[in-house]
Parts: C-alpha cells; structure tokens; sequence
C-alpha cells in the first residue's frame, strides 16, 4: 500500500476548509446580509430607519446614566424576546452589531424607573431635549399621601413619554407603596395633552394603575446596548398581565364612617391588629404554595366600604378558586403555627376550611366555576344541609388592606352587592350566614354515612 504524504494530506484539509469557507461566506453576503452588512435583526435586516432607533436608544441611555436615572427595560414585547432562551443562544454567536430584541417593530419600547431611588432632575430633561427629544411628563396625585384625613395628595410624575422621529420611549414611574411593593399610576391625558404626541392605546403602562414585587435586577448587554433587565424575566412578565391595582375609596369611606364611627375601643384595635397579623400570615404561606387568594365576604366588604376590616366580623374571609387548590394546604398552614378548626366538603365539591389564630378564624372559601356565574359552598355541621353562594363572574385585581399587598375582585361592587344586596353601604351587625346573604341557595344534604368525611369539627 502506498504511503501517503502527510504534507500532502494536510494541503487538501486547507484547500477543503478554504471552500467552505468562502461557501458560508457567499452564503452569508447572499441570504443573511442583502440590506446591511453590519446589523442582523430577529426576523431580517434592519431598514435605516430601524438603525437610527437603535442610535436613539443609546443616546436616551447614555443621558440616563449620566443623570442617575435607575432605568430598567420593562418593555413586554421585548422581554417576550429575551425571556426565549433559544434567541439568546443564538444571539451570543452573532459578533456583529445586531438588533435582535429592541427592535421588535413597535414604535414604543418602555423602561421602568425606580423613583425612590432617583431625585428629581430637571437637568435630565433639558438635556433630552437638547438632543432633539420631545417630551410629554404626565402627573397625578400620589396616593401615598391620601388618607381618611387627606383626601387630596401632591401632584408626582408618573410617566415620561420622550419623542424622537417618529418612536416612543416611555418611562414609567414606580414608587415604593407601605405595604413593601411598587406601584405606577394611570396615564390620564389632560384636556390641554396633545393626543396625536403617541399611540397612546399602543404603550404597555398606563391603561390602569398596577403593582408590583420589587424584581431583582441584572446589568447585560442587550443588543450592543448596557441596559439591566429583570433577572426573571417570565415572572415579572407574569406581574405586568396581572398588575391592576384598585385604590381604596377614601372618599366614599370618610362619608361612611360620618354615618358610622369607626370602633376605636382597645378590643377593636387589638382585633384589627390580629387580622392584620393573621392577613400577613395567610399571604405568605400561601404564595410559598404558589395559591393566589382574594378578599372575599366580610373582609372584601370591609376594605371597599371603609378601608379597613369590619370589627365586629371577628373573623378573615378569602377565597380561592378550587383549580389552585393544593393537597399540603393544611399542612402549610398547621406548619405556619395556625390550627384547623374544621373542614367541610370536598374537593370536587362544597370545600370549606377554617383555621384558626389566638382567637381569630381565618375562613377560605373554595370557588366553582357554572357557565357564566362562581359559587362557595357552606355548610351546616349540626344537620348536614348544603348552601351555596353564587357570583358574577370576576377577574382579580391588586389593592391594599392594613400594609399588605392583597387580591380583590376587579369587579368589586358586583361582587359585593351580590352577597349584602343593594344595601351594602349599610352596617348589619345580626348576620345569619345561612339565610342573610342575598345570593345564597339550598344546596341539598350531605348523605349521612359520608359525614365523618366530609363533615369535620377539631
């Protein structure tokens, strides 16, 4: 057999690795980079219009690190982007200038500012507009401030809206609330506010007020652009679908406790100390279990109608829709120093569980879904009968009660003129739960041989 040449051998390895080289070279030039031999974008090659946005973004960022601004990107397509791990892998193997997240298509991308941690510069916006910038500030009262005593709180900034060729970046404002969560205001446009300045209906923050965990932020390179990001991405994408926040009714609750004093004996504010400890308790147990639950009954009653918890109720009402329930439920709560004081029903239908803290219930009710309506179970120890509660449908919204950032539904005055009738508004310290509610119904007997089970009194 003849030898082969090793110089030989090594000469055809060059002359092939050559070829195809310049085959993903060609490959390169005619498939990849037709509009731009510099910048790749996610789904083709960026327009110059779409370059010159990319200039714009480094320019606003350059000013806000310059200014102090705490910046973040909070912008959803964005992070949809970001969040597709796969796109990111993809992305770190590109080493030329690229827009492969910022540039999603949209006019608008948004960054969130952490305003607490920022002190009002008016040389931040001067110098903006000095860069060509057109900036629209858009201010509401700060309801940090508003109380039963001070219904009306000092004007704060809300959300910078900045304007360059044609693109919005939007800079929402989110301040630290007692209850150790964020929040932003609405975007209200005043009668003088040019409403042709942004696609208003287009920007991610805005359309409501929303709250927020404060999310753990991470400095990366995005798109050749340093910019700090949320660390978990999908989570706080989660928050933003989810974050309406409804503001308690001080007005409506002065006006209510005019009619009603507030019970200020010392076994009402050590009631109300139990509740909010025993509040706290129930949040934290239940998202260690990942179980969102809402005020419901008395406790939502209490925080619409007067922004607090109705003393004489002695105990906390929640609800939880019956799809989140989990098995270890009880356990968590036994663990969390609560006892089980009964348990009614069953899964499938009628769950009720009580537990309960020095010598406050924490009553949760389990909620089924029927066609266009909800409803709880109840039901009677001594005789087995079954009653049931029924609702309008309702979506969850955020709020505050005694410090603590707590679900309520959105739909708050359905929901509680279908339990207390249209006489809400009007305290009823006899309260029979088994005929006063005006949504309440017969809901037949449990069988008698099935009571140990489902019928169970510590």
């Amino acid at each position: 057999m003849p030898r082969v040449n090793r110089t030989t051998v090594l000469t055809l390895l060059i002359i092939t690795s050559s070829v195809f080289l310049l085959f993903q070279l060609h490959y390169y030039r005619k498939y990849v980079s037709k509009q731009g031999p510099y910048i790749l974008s996610r789904t083709g090659h960026l327009t110059a219009n779409d370059i010159q946005w990319v200039s714009q973004l480094k320019k606003f960022l350059g000013l806000a690190r310059h200014f102090g601004l705490p910046l973040f990107l909070a912008d959803t397509a964005a992070l949809t982007l970001l969040s597709q791990d796969s796109l990111r892998q993809r992305d770190r193997l590109v080493h030329e200038p690229h827009c492969s997240f910022l540039c999603t298509g949209r006019p608008v991308t948004s960054f969130a500012l952490h305003a607490n941690l920022w002190k009002y510069e008016p040389g931040f916006l001067l110098a903006a507009k000095q860069k060509g910038f057109e900036l629209l500030e858009l201010r509401g009262q700060d309801p940090r401030l508003a109380s039963l005593d001070n219904l009306s709180g000092e004007e704060i900034p809300l959300h910078f809206l900045f304007r360059l060729h044609g693109h919005i970046i939007q800079v929402v404002f989110l301040y630290e609330r007692s209850g150790n969560y964020l929040w932003h205001g609405e975007l209200r446009l005043k009668a003088h506010v040019d409403r042709s300045f942004a696609p208003f209906k287009l920007l991610d923050y805005g359309r409501h007020p929303g709250s927020y965990d404060r999310p753990e932020l991470v400095l990366t390179v995005v798109d050749g652009i340093d910019v700090r990001i949320p660390r978990n991405i999908s989570r706080f994408l989660s928050e933003q679908r989810q974050a309406r926040f409804l503001e308690c009714r001080y007005r409506d609750a002065r006006n209510f406790l005019q009619l009603y004093p507030d019970d200020v004996s010392p076994d009402a504010v050590d009631f109300r100390r139990k509740v909010k400890s025993l509040l706290h308790l129930a949040g934290r147990t239940l998202a260690q279990l990942d179980i969102p639950f809402w005020l419901s009954s008395g406790t939502c009653l209490g925080w619409f109608r007067q922004c607090s918890v109705i003393s004489y109720s002695r105990d906390v009402d929640i609800g939880i829709f019956i799809g989140d329930f989990r098995s270890d439920i009880v356990s968590a709560f036994r663990s969390a120093g609560l006892s089980l004081k009964h348990k009614f029903g069953k899964v499938e239908d009628s769950l009720e569980l009580s537990f309960l803290s020095e010598d406050v219930k924490l009553d949760i009710f389990f909620f089924y879904g029927d066609g266009d309506v909800v409803w709880n179970g109840g039901t009677q120890a001594k005789s087995g009968k079954k009653f049931k509660y029924i609702f309008p449908r309702f979506s969850l919204c955020w709020a505050e009660l005694l410090d603590l950032k707590v679900r309520v539904p959105c739909e708050t005055l359905d929901y509680v003129t279908a339990n207390y009738g249209a006489s809400w508004s009007v305290p009823v310290r006899s309260w029979d739960w088994k005929s006063s509610p005006s949504n309440v119904q017969r809901n037949g007997e449990w069988p008698r041989a099935e009571w140990a089970e489902l019928i169970q009194v510590y």
